[in-house]
C-alpha cells in the first residue's frame, strides 16, 4: 500500500504540471520562458550572410558586444559588414508598452525574426540586451548544420521586477574571474540582482580585523559590482547583522559586544553594537558604488535583549521590540546613504509589530503568513523566497525522491524537490495576496557544497521569477543543460539525478553521533539551550584481534549490513557516473570546468564506496586470520593479518587522493578555504547556534572529518603492535607491510 501511495504522490504532482511551450516542441530553448510568442511555420536559416545594424548604440554598448561575442564563441557566427540580411537592435522609451510598472517597463523587448530582417527593440539598455540573451539562446542547429532560428514575433517582460541569486560567502572566497563568469551567467538567464552575502570576505577599512586573510578589497569589491552594473545586475550586499556575527565577535577586540557572552549575536542594548554594525554598513556602500539596496540581513535574531546590559525584561514582548528597533535605525541609517533596505522579517518579530516598520523596508523571506496583511495594509513589498539548498551534504535535492527504509518501504525524502519546490512557492496563490516585487533564490554555504552544483536551481529561480508557473521543472532542467552545456552534450538531467543520489546515500551511509570534538551549541530558535547537541558522521573500524590467539568477533559486516548492500549498487552507480562525465567534457562546448567539478565529486562518493567495503574486507581478512591461528597456522594468520593491514592503508591513500584531486579542482575557482594571506592567519570559531558542516574545521578538510573521525592512523597503528608480537612469538616474518602512518 505504501509504494501504491508514493506512486499516487507521483502522478498528482506530476499531473498539475504545464503543457510544454510551443518553442520547446519545435526544438528551440529559450530561458526564461517568452511572456508572449507568435510562431509562423517556417524557420530562418541563419547563414554567414547577415550584417549587424547597432542602431547608434556602438560597439562598445554591452548589448552590441555580448552578441557579437556570444555568436562568435557558442555558434562560430562572424557577422559582415555589408549583406541584405540584417541584424538590427534599437532602443526606442515606450516601444514596448506592456502593463506593468515603470521598473519592468525598461526591461521589456520585441523581438521579431523574418527571413531577411531580425529586430530587437527595447524601451532601455536592459530590455535590449535581455533581447540579445533571447536571441543567442534561440539558435539551433539542422541536421546539415545550418543554424535555424523561428520565424517568430516575441514580446517579453518580467513578471517580477527583482530577480535575486545567492551568494553566500561564508566558508570560501571565489575568485574574481570566477564571480565574473557567475554575472555573465546570470544575465544571459535574465538576473538583475546578487545578494551577495560577504561576512568577512571583505577588508572593512573601519575594522580591518574582521576581514579575512585575502579578503577582497574595496577597490576589488566595486570592480565586481561595476562588471555586474554593465550587465544590468546590481551587486547588492548583504551583512549578517545583528545575528550570525561570530565571524565579527569571534576577535577579542570586540568580546565585550557579545550577547549574553555567546559569539552568536550582538548586544542590541549596548550603542556601540550599532556603531559597529553602521560603520561596517558604511564601508560597504563606499565599495558598491551605483547600487541602490543594501540587505541587512536580521536573520535568526533569536535573543534580542538577552544581553545582561538591557534594562527591559527579556521576554517576548520586548525581544519583538528589540528587533523592531533595530530595523527602524538600520533603515533610517541607510537612507541617508541613499539605499533601500531588505531584510529578513521573521522571529522573534510579533506579528503585531509589523506596524511600527518603515513601510519602504522590503520583506526578503516572505516568511510568517501573520505578517501579510499588515505589510499590505502598510504598502510594503516582499521578495518570494526560494531555497535551492539548505543542508544536504555535496549536491543540492533537485529531484523528487523516495528512499528505501529499512523494511523495504518507501520513505518520502526530498518528497517534491527543490526544482518543484521553487515552481510551487513562486506559484502559490499566498504569494501573490501580498505585493511581491521580486524573488529570491537562496544558495546557503552551510553545508559546503561548491557554486557550480548551483546552476541548475538558479535558473529556475531566473525562469518562474520571470515567467511564474511555465513551463514544467522538466522541460526547465531539460533547456538548462541544452542551454548550459550546449547543444551536444545529452543525458546530462539524468547524470544529475545520479549526483544526487550519490550524494544522498553518500549522506546516510554514516553513522550519526554526539560529537567527540564540539561541544554543545548556545541553543536555538527555541531558546537558549535547547538543540544544543551536537553531530559529527563517522564509522566504527574493524576490531582487532585479541593477543595472543588473535580472538575476533566480527562487527563491521553485522553493524553495517545495509551500508554494505547499498555500498555495492552505489559502486557500479558510480563507476557509470564517471565514465558518462568523462564522455560529457568532450560533448559540452560550454562549462567544461562545471563538470570538473562534478567528476571530482562523484570521485569523492566513489571513495566513500571503496571505503565501506574495504572496511568489510578487511575484517574479513582478520576474521580468516583468527580462524588460522586456531587452526595453528600461524604464518597464514600473518598473513591474513598483513592483508588486512594493507588493505586499510591503500584506502589512506585512496583517500588522500581523492581528496588531493577535489581539493586541486575546488580551488582553480576558489581560493584555499581558512588561507593565510599578508601575514594574516585565519582565527577559527564554530557558530554557537548552528551545526554547520562546512564550518568543522578551517580549511576544505571538512569534507573528510567522517573519515578522519574513524581514526585509521591509529587503527593500523595499534594492528600494527598486534602483528609484530604475534609474528615474533611464532617466529614468523613480516613480509609485505605496506608503510604505515604512525603519527597521530
Amino acid at each position: 500500500m505504501k509504494n501504491l501511495a508514493v506512486s499516487l504522490l507521483s502522478a498528482v504532482a506530476l499531473s498539475a504540471q504545464p503543457l510544454a511551450t510551443e518553442l520547446w516542441l519545435r526544438g528551440y530553448s529559450v530561458i526564461p520562458t517568452p511572456q508572449k510568442v507568435e510562431l509562423a511555420a517556417a524557420d530562418v536559416r541563419f547563414e554567414g550572410d547577415w550584417r549587424l545594424d547597432s542602431g547608434g548604440l556602438g560597439q562598445t554598448h554591452i548589448a552590441v558586444r555580448t552578441l557579437v561575442q556570444d555568436l562568435r564563441e557558442f555558434h562560430g557566427i562572424e557577422l559582415k559588414l555589408a549583406s541584405s540580411r540584417v541584424l538590427r537592435l534599437a532602443i526606442r522609451p515606450g516601444s514596448v508598452a506592456p502593463a506593468a510598472d515603470p521598473p519592468i517597463a525598461q526591461q521589456a523587448y520585441r523581438l521579431k525574426i523574418a527571413p531577411s530582417l531580425i529586430e530587437i527593440t527595447a524601451n532601455g539598455g536592459a530590455g535590449l540586451f535581455y533581447g540579445v540573451q533571447t536571441l543567442v539562446q534561440l539558435f539551433k542547429r539542422a541536421p546539415d548544420g545550418t543554424l535555424l532560428l523561428p520565424e517568430a514575433a516575441i514580446e517579453d517582460w518580467p513578471r517580477l521586477e527583482m530577480r535575486f541569486l545567492h551568494w553566500d560567502t561564508k566558508h570560501h572566497q571565489d575568485r574574481i574571474p570566477t564571480l565574473k563568469r557567475y554575472l555573465d551567467w546570470a544575465a544571459r538567464f535574465k538576473i538583475n540582482r546578487i545578494g551577495f552575502e560577504l561576512e568577512d570576505k571583505f577588508a572593512y577599512p573601519s575594522n580591518p580585523i574582521i576581514g579575512a586573510p585575502g579578503a577582497f578589497t574595496a577597490a576589488q569589491l566595486q570592480e565586481i559590482v561595476d562588471y555586474g552594473l554593465e550587465r544590468f545586475i546590481q551587486v547588492t550586499p548583504v551583512i549578517q547583522a545583528p545575528a550570525h556575527m561570530g565571524y565579527v565577535l569571534k576577535h577579542r577586540q570586540f568580546a565585550h559586544l557579545r550577547a549574553d557572552g555567546n559569539n552568536y549575536q550582538a548586544c542590541l542594548c549596548d550603542e556601540e553594537s550599532y556603531k559597529l554594525i553602521f560603520r561596517m554598513y558604511d564601508d560597504v556602500i563606499a565599495a558598491t558604488k551605483g547600487v541602490d539596496y543594501f540587505f541587512v540581513s536580521t536573520d535568526e535574531v533569536y535573543y534580542a535583549g538577552i544581553c545582561a546590559k538591557c534594562t527591559e525584561p527579556y521576554n517576548e514582548g520586548n525581544r519583538s521590540l528589540k528587533w523592531a528597533g533595530f530595523a527602524q535605525r538600520a533603515r533610517d541609517h541607510l537612507a541617508q546613504h541613499g539605499r533601500r533596505m531588505l531584510a529578513w522579517i521573521e522571529y522573534p518579530l510579533l506579528p503585531e509589530h509589523i506596524k511600527l516598520l518603515p513601510s519602504d523596508i522590503i520583506d526578503g523571506v516572505m516568511g510568517d503568513p501573520k505578517y501579510a496583511e499588515t505589510e499590505k495594509q502598510k504598502g510594503m513589498r516582499q521578495l518570494i523566497y526560494v531555497s535551492m539548498q539548505g543542508g544536504e551534504y555535496l549536491f543540492p535535492d533537485y529531484f523528487r525522491d523516495f528512499a528505501e527504509g529499512p523494511q523495504g518501504e518507501f520513505e518520502r525524502g526530498q518528497a517534491s524537490g527543490r526544482l518543484q519546490g521553487a515552481f510551487d512557492s513562486i506559484t502559490s496563490s499566498r504569494v501573490w495576496q501580498v505585493n511581491p516585487i521580486g524573488v529570491f533564490g537562496a544558495a546557503w554555504d552551510d553545508s559546503g557544497l561548491h557554486n557550480e552544483t548551483f546552476w541548475l536551481g538558479w535558473s529556475a529561480v531566473a525562469q518562474y521569477g520571470w515567467t511564474p508557473g511555465t513551463p514544467s521543472p522538466e522541460q526547465h532542467a531539460a533547456e538548462f543543460m541544452r542551454l548550459y552545456y550546449g547543444p551536444r552534450a545529452t543525458g546530462m538531467a539524468g547524470l544529475y539525478r545520479t549526483m544526487q543520489l550519490q550524494a544522498r546515500a553518500w549522506q546516510r551511509t554514516w553513522d550519526r553521533v554526539v560529537s567527540r570534538v564540539r561541544g554543545p551549541g548556545y541553543g536555538n530558535s527555541y531558546g537558549k539551550g535547547i538543540g544544543t547537541t551536537r553531530y559529527d558522521l563517522t564509522l566504527s573500524p574493524p576490531p582487532l584481534p585479541a593477543p595472543p590467539d588473535l580472538r575476533f568477533e566480527e562487527a563491521v559486516a553485522g553493524k553495517y549490513a545495509r551500508f554494505l548492500e547499498e555500498a555495492k549498487a552505489r559502486y557500479q552507480e558510480n563507476d557509470r557516473l564517471l565514465y558518462s562525465l568523462a564522455g560529457q567534457m568532450h560533448l559540452s562546448d560550454r562549462n567544461q570546468y562545471n563538470l570538473e567539478v562534478l567528476s571530482a565529486l562523484a570521485r569523492f562518493t566513489g571513495h566513500h564506496w571503496r571505503l565501506l567495503l574495504g572496511l568489510a574486507g578487511a575484517e574479513k581478512s582478520l576474521q580468516r586470520a583468527s580462524e588460522s591461528a586456531r587452526n595453528k597456522k600461524p604464518a597464514e594468520a600473518v598473513g591474513h593479518l598483513v592483508a588486512a593491514h594493507n588493505r586499510v592503508r591503500a584506502l589512506e591513500r585512496d583517500g588522500a587522493e581523492v581528496f588531493r584531486r577535489l581539493t586541486e579542482t575546488y580551488e582553480k575557482s576558489r581560493f584555499p578555504k581558512g588561507q593565510s594571506a599578508g601575514g594574516s592567519r585565519f582565527v577559527h570559531v564554530l557558530d554557537d547556534t548552528k551545526d554547520h558542516w562546512a564550518d568543522r574545521t578551517p580549511d576544505l578538510g571538512f569534507m573528510m572529518a567522517p573519515e578522519a573521525g574513524i581514526g585509521l592512523p591509529r587503527w593500523l597503528k595499534d594492528l600494527n603492535q598486534v602483528i609484530q608480537p604475534y609474528a615474533k612469538s611464532h617466529n614468523v616474518p613480516v613480509a609485505g607491510l605496506r608503510e604505515a602512518r604512525l603519527e597521530e
